[in-house]
């Protein structure tokens, strides 16, 4: 018994040491083309994402927290993460290039 205590005990301490998850979605890189904060879409024009098996295109996403729009305009490069949600496509995050 004391072995099994002993052994949880180093389990419970070597999962407190994990580095935090990376957020969901692969960071891509685009540029914008346009910003919808009316219906909170942006349509990007991007490169590759082999996460999302998504070949590079210029698409519409809807973007999943409304403020981020505030922070660019067309012509802008971003740096964004998507995921795939109830079949449609939606910006997790979404920051200015610099």
């Amino acid at each position: 018994m004391k072995h099994f205590l002993l052994l949880m005990a180093l389990l419970a301490g070597s999962a407190l040491a994990q580095p935090p998850a990376e957020p969901a979605g692969e960071r891509a890189q685009g540029e914008v083309r346009r910003v919808d904060k009316a219906n909170a879409k942006i349509t990007l024009k991007h490169g590759e994402i082999k996460g999302l098996d998504m070949p590079p295109m210029t698409m519409v996403f809807q973007v999943r927290d409304p403020k981020v729009l505030d922070q660019v305009k067309a012509g802008d490069t971003v740096h964004f993460r998507a995921e795939k949600v109830d079949g449609g496509y939606v910006v997790t995050e979404l920051q200015p290039a610099r």
